[in-house]
């Protein structure tokens, strides 16, 4: 005999569901995936961008990444899921593989991989766990092993840019 899932395992299934319609380029689980309350307003923010607010403007983003992402894959990490309430918080890094368009003989095009690390709050809605906000912000520095993190060899990031060059923006 199995149990109900917990709120905690309701809460990482929808998670893990956001990654898989972006993987997918799926505009319309993306559209079931994301509050739509009269009273909460979403909320996104993908690195490199501005604040995306509303549900129309949010899910015009993922439209937009989805249609100009030939190849993505997500490989979440240090997932976090804290549960109070009607409201969640997931904490994960993305391990990002992406590729650009396919070669003129048909090959897929370059593959670049990226780490981001993202805090997604979940409401409850009748529909079960909906994502409330989205927030990703790119790991530009190295672990506490790398050399260099504190800017001792002069790039110091006053620039924007910090040590590795500027921030790509993913989804």
């Amino acid at each position: 005999m199995t149990s109900a899932p917990t709120d905690s395992e309701l809460v990482e299934l929808a998670n893990t569901a956001l990654y898989e319609a972006m993987e997918r380029g799926d505009q319309t689980a993306m559209e079931r995936l994301w509050l739509n309350d009269e009273y909460f307003d979403v909320v996104c923010v993908h690195p490199g961008w501005p604040v995306l607010r509303g549900r129309r403007e949010v899910l015009r983003s993922y439209a937009l990444i989805m249609a100009s992402t030939e190849y993505i894959q997500f490989f979440l990490t240090d997932v976090d899921v804290q549960v109070a309430g009607d409201t969640a918080l997931v904490t994960c890094t993305e391990n990002i593989l992406s590729g650009g368009p396919a070669e003129e003989d048909g090959a897929l095009g370059p593959l670049v991989g990226q780490l981001v690390v993202a805090t997604n709050v979940f409401r409850r809605s009748g529909g079960g766990w909906k994502v409330w906000s989205h927030h990703g912000s790119p790991v530009l520095a190295g672990g506490a092993d790398d050399e260099d993190v504190d800017g001792a060899d002069g790039a110091d990031g006053a620039d924007g840019t910090g040590p590795e060059g500027p921030a790509q923006p993913s989804p």
